[in-house]
């Protein structure tokens, strides 16, 4: 499983309570483009419509030898999930303060798909804390490396 992107401000902004993987629906040039990692996914969102789950806001660069074919960079796309997640994930982003944030693209078996997580916001608070954390398992890597 090769990562394509990865969405860091995700896991920063939010707590990811469950993970889904979904395919997605791509046009021929943004296959060749998100092969040549050219994908931002730091805006990005999962809304669900109609049963059906859409990738909003994100950015796929245009590929370069694409010519008149090319693709819109900020287009929705549509992930394809089964029903049954699909209605868990709609009734979860129904409660309050739940969302549905896409994690990383990456190739499984030969396609591209898409890591979906259900998250809950993080307060100021709870972002310090993991800064923290961070850097104290920092400092204790580098004592016991030094040694």
């Amino acid at each position: 499983m090769a990562d394509l992107t990865k969405n860091r401000k995700a896991y920063h902004d939010y707590h990811v309570l469950e993970k889904f993987q979904a395919g997605i629906i791509l046009q021929g040039t943004e296959v060749k483009s998100c092969r040549a990692h050219n994908i931002q996914l730091h805006e990005a969102y999962i809304r669900i419509d109609d049963g059906e789950a859409w990738l909003i806001n994100a950015h796929i660069s245009l590929y370069e030898q694409g010519n008149l074919n090319n693709h819109e960079p900020l287009r929705s796309r549509k992930l394809l999930l089964n029903k049954r997640e699909l209605r868990k994930l709609g009734d979860a982003v129904d409660q309050k303060g739940l969302a549905l944030i896409p994690l990383n693209f990456h190739i499984g078996h030969g396609k591209i798909k898409v890591s979906v997580g259900l998250c809950r916001g993080k307060s100021k608070g709870d972002k310090r804390e993991n800064l923290k954390e961070r850097q104290a398992k920092r400092e204790m890597d580098r004592a016991i490396k030094n040694q």
